[in-house]
């Protein structure tokens, strides 16, 4: 039997098989004469149901496919602390969210490269978007074909997710048929990462065909418990195995983190790389005094306002013997629905630049991260706040790697964000009188009566405002003294050691965050491939 030195080591070790960890894992080892190692703490394979089965998302969350993490107290939302699931597993958060497949707007990564990314405006990720992509549109200006991702139209939507377009224009909303082209704003029916009905997460795309080959090693249930370093440089990382025994895994060329948001910079901090003062307050001796390291944090704060649906139409039958059949026979049916089924991108207010709402519109009754039940049908809609102007921070308090790292977004307080969201349910109301949903739309069930007056809707929204699970930006690509990586990815002030997930984003995409994850792993493939 090989030792545990030998068994363990590899030209690049992944930590990570999210999203990027995918990603990087296929691409590089595309080459045979590369050795990849690829460390998950998650256990699961992707054959779950509640994985595979596009509206059954949200049955992961609290479970052992979820790392179930939750905020501090926010400051901006009544001292709440707000639920932030990510998916534990091959595939990671792509195995859990909703499917939706947004890249956000050309400008998001124009000012990326503004802020000290070179390299990372829209001309330099637009080919990355594209290499990934299999899109059931066909080939375009815009899209591609021939990619690992699959990306398709929804296969069943709801006849009141049309009303909610048609209601939408009549509100003022041009209704848009692409929102991944050059101009986002306007309502359209969402494209979906699926294939044939069912989930098409990136250990689908990317991972899951590469597992035959004799150069790619997958260790599940690999608990990474900090980074190796020798004369400044990542010489591999420390795990415990699923049987609990402590392991090393030696990297020959690079060790690369793409455990995300929370994931990668809490080990950066394990192994001593962060702000040297808050890491001697939990316990650790700092090796590289890296003061960005958790700082940034972003996510996009969302609200949902629901109305009664009288006359059905939802997705709440979707586990009927019926639907079900549907879905097993024909792959068609609710049980396809992401939820949230079409979108409109709008400005809350003159002079923006771009859209900074993004509605979701969702053909049931979704509280509480839809583990509260209503008796009936009803609809969602959604305001989301995809520019927000707060950042918050992540941290450790103690040098064990089994505690979850502490965050805080501190969503909504910034008074132009708590403007737009106010503007946000005003306009969904707006678009339930108009047009079809005049008609369809019931009693309006959250915000509810009462709630009328502005100061009434900001103190709703403190109240019961959420996270849309797209943390980023706590290990952010820039030149500056607060940046962690540079814009090759490379960890500031170790060799060896790189970032490669949604953490070095500088600024959070104006849409879901899961495209632009690939596409940073994508990217950080050929990155890596320059240097070896």
């Amino acid at each position: 039997m090989p030792n545990t030195r030998e068994k363990h080591s590899a030209d690049y070790v992944i930590v990570g098989a999210g999203s990027a960890g995918c990603v990087l894992a296929a691409r590089l080892s595309e080459d045979p004469a590369v050795r990849v190692l690829l460390l998950e703490a998650g256990t699961a394979k992707g054959r779950h149901p509640n994985i595979t089965i596009p509206a059954a998302f949200a049955k992961q969350f609290h479970t052992k496919l979820d790392w179930d993490f939750s905020t501090e107290p926010e400051p901006g939302c009544d001292g709440r602390s707000l639920f932030s699931p990510r998916g534990k597993g091959l595939g990671g958060s792509s195995s859990m969210n909703a499917m939706l497949y947004v890249r956000g707007r050309p400008l998001d990564y124009d000012l990326w490269q503004a802020q000290g990314a070179d390299g990372w405006g829209w001309s330099g990720v637009r080919e990355y978007f594209l290499r990934s992509e299999d899109n059931e549109r066909g080939a375009s200006a815009d899209h591609a074909v021939g990619g690992p991702l699959r990306v398709e139209d929804e296969r069943s939507p709801r006849p009141v997710t049309e009303q909610f377009l048609e209601a939408a224009q009549a509100a003022g909303i041009p209704r848009i048929a692409d929102y991944n082209g050059p101009e986002q704003d306007g309502a359209a029916l969402a494209q979906v990462t699926q294939r044939g009905g069912r989930r098409w997460s990136a250990y689908d795309a990317f991972l899951k065909p590469a597992l035959k080959r004799p150069n790619l090693m997958v260790v599940r249930g690999a608990l990474v418990q900090g980074v190796e370093l020798s004369g400044g440089r990542a010489t591999g990382v420390r795990f415990v195995d699923a049987r609990g025994r402590e392991q090393v895994a030696h990297a020959a060329r690079e060790v690369i983190l793409s455990a995300g948001a929370y994931g990668s910079p809490q080990l950066l901090m394990l192994s001593g790389i962060g702000p040297a003062d808050a890491l001697r307050s939990a316990g650790v001796t700092p090796q590289v005094d890296l003061p960005g390291v958790g700082e940034n944090l972003q996510d996009h704060p969302a609200q949902v306002c629901i109305w009664d649906l009288p006359g059905g139409g939802s997705i709440a039958d979707a586990e009927t013997p019926r639907a079900v059949l549907e879905y097993l026979t024909r792959r068609t049916g609710p049980l396809t629905s992401t939820v949230a089924e079409a979108f409109a991108f709008v400005r809350s207010r003159p002079g923006l630049p771009a859209a900074d709402l993004q509605f979701h519109f969702a053909p049931v009754y979704f509280v509480d991260h839809g583990t509260t039940t209503y008796d009936g049908h009803a609809m969602t809609i959604g305001p989301v706040l995809v520019s927000p102007k707060s950042r918050g921070r992540l941290w450790i308090d103690s040098p064990d790697p089994s505690r979850p790292p502490r965050f805080v977004t501190n969503s909504l307080t910034e008074p132009d964000d708590m403007d737009a969201m106010v503007a946000g349910v005003k306009l969904a109301r707006e678009i339930v009188r108009s047009g079809p949903l005049a008609q369809t739309a019931g009693r309006e069930l959250f915000p509810g009566p009462g709630v009328d007056d502005d100061s009434d809707i900001e103190a709703d929204i403190r109240r019961r405002v959420e996270l849309l699970y797209h943390p980023v930006g706590t290990c952010r690509i820039g030149k500056d003294e607060l940046a962690v990586v540079d814009p090759q990815l490379r960890v500031r002030g170790v060799e060896g050691l790189r970032v490669a997930d949604a953490s070095v984003m500088p600024l959070i995409p104006g849409g879901n965050t899961n495209a632009p994850t690939i596409m940073i792993g994508e990217k950080a493939a050929d990155l890596i491939r320059v240097c070896a």
